[in-house]
This record gives structure tokens, sequence and C-alpha cells, in this order.
């Protein structure tokens, strides 16, 4: 399905109307194009976003994903709470928000290129990325108390990724910090000026690109779900599927013959 060229993820399903994606070489480019509510989901956008990760998931031509916003001043403000009011509709997928925060199968990674705002449901996305860029204007919060919610999965996310006492403190207050204090409690990698973002996720991109595609997917499983098991001891003991996948891979055989040949690897993917 994908070559090296540019190519629309719509080509074979229903067009999409909220966000818009495309391939580029293996990568997935999805964008929330909902700027005139600065990026807030509401429940077709969902939607769209689930089938989109659900394509990521199931294509092993796709090795990587990256997502974003529309526009300079939000990346995502989360749940469209004027549409909610509005229809009563508060669906959100079974993969969770944006169809990705409950999808916990996914081993494929995935950037989080934050160009404005992610508050609320937006931080939420940038929790269940693996790796984060925003730009220096960047704001983040889980204002949820301040309307008269809880920022659900948010929380649980939040309070596994930064120390206890500024998860509290971000989750009680529902204040809005900025992109320089995301970076220094770890929640984003890089920040960087707006103009950089493109350029620098591209980067990133490429980065993974040279390393086997199992290999990252073996990396983020062993990661991830070692972190599930009780002790340090259980985590070895385990067998993870993703990993006895890469071993059993032609991959694992192309590696260290191109190391031995001095010659850049060609990964296929299986």
């Amino acid at each position: 399905m994908v070559e090296n060229e540019t190519m629309s993820v719509s080509a074979g399903f229903p067009a999409f109307e909220f966000i818009r994606a495309h391939v580029r070489g293996h990568a997935l480019h999805l964008t929330i194009d909902r700027p005139d509510v600065r990026n807030a989901l509401h429940p077709p956008a969902h939607r769209e976003l689930a089938r989109a990760f659900d394509i990521l998931e199931a294509d092993d031509a796709l090795h990587c994903a990256v997502i974003t916003g529309a526009g300079e001043k939000a990346f995502c403000t989360g749940s469209d709470l004027k549409y909610r009011a509005a229809t009563g509709d508060a669906f959100v997928p079974e993969s969770g928000f944006a169809g990705l925060a409950e999808r916990f199968g996914l081993t494929k990674p995935v950037i989080a290129a934050v160009n404005g705002d992610a508050v609320g449901g937006g931080l939420e996305i940038v929790l269940a990325c693996d790796l984060a860029v925003a730009v220096k204007t960047a704001r983040f919060g889980l204002p949820e108390p301040r309307v008269g919610l809880a920022a659900s999965g948010g929380l649980h996310r939040l309070a596994r990724q930064i120390p206890m006492k500024h998860a509290m403190d971000i989750a009680l207050s529902g204040r809005l910090f900025p992109a320089e204090e995301a970076r220094a409690l770890g929640l984003v990698n890089q920040v960087v000026p707006a103009e950089a973002l493109a350029e620098t996720v591209e980067a990133l991109v490429e980065t993974l690109s040279r390393c086997a595609p199992l290999a990252l997917r073996a990396t983020k499983q062993m990661m991830l779900d070692g972190l599930d098991k009780p002790t340090l001891a259980a985590a070895f003991a385990s067998e993870f599927p993703a990993y006895r996948a890469m071993l059993d891979s032609e991959d694992a055989r192309e590696g260290p013959l191109a190391f031995s040949q001095k010659r850049q690897p060609r990964w296929r993917g299986q």
C-alpha cells in the first residue's frame, strides 16, 4: 500500500471530513481539522480518528504516525462541549479519546506534533503518544474540574508519567502551563519555534525510519507491557509477541548482515 510518495489514506475508505490524513514514506500523518473550534473533538471526529488509527494498526506498510492540529493556535482543546450541550451526544470510541487514548495494543510509535494548545483531551492525546515535539507558544493543562468534570483517562496516564505531586498540581488546579514546563516534566521531548516544528518532526520520523520496523514495535511493546508486570524479574520472564515476531523475521537476519557488509540495511518489515 505504501511507497515513498505521498498518498491519501482515504483512498478506498469514506472521505474524512474532520481530519486530514496522508501517508509519506511509511508514516501516517494525521491532522485534526477543526480550527474554528480550536480542534476540539466531537463524536464524528472521534470516529474518523479511530478509523485512521485502525488503518495504522492493520497496515504493516505503516511504521509510525504523526498527529497534529490545523492552524497555529491549538493542537486539540479536548471535547467540543458546545456540541455536547446542543446534542447530548458524548460518544467516545472504545479505543478512547481521539481513537488513541485507550488503544493499549498499538505497538507502532506515534508522535505528537503539538502546534498549539493541548488542553483537556488534547493533553490526553499527547500523553498517549510515544514522542512529542511542541512549539514554544503551546500551553498544556487538564482544566476539566473548572467545568464540573474530571479528566478521566488523562489522570491515569499523567500519574504514571510524572511525579505524583506534579500530577496532582496539574489535575487539581486545572491550570494551564507552558511548553517549557511540559518539557521539564517530561511530557514532551523537545520545544521548538513554530517555524521549526515540521522540520523537527520530519527529522524524528526519518530517525525512526532507519530502524527496523519490527524492532520498533518490539521495543514499544516490551517497554509498555513490561511496566504492567509486578516485578522486574516478571518482566524479564514474560513473553512479548512483538519481540518473538522480530526475532523470527527476515529483518533480524538482514541487520547483522548489513552491518558485516558495511552497508545500510534494507528493512522489509517481515
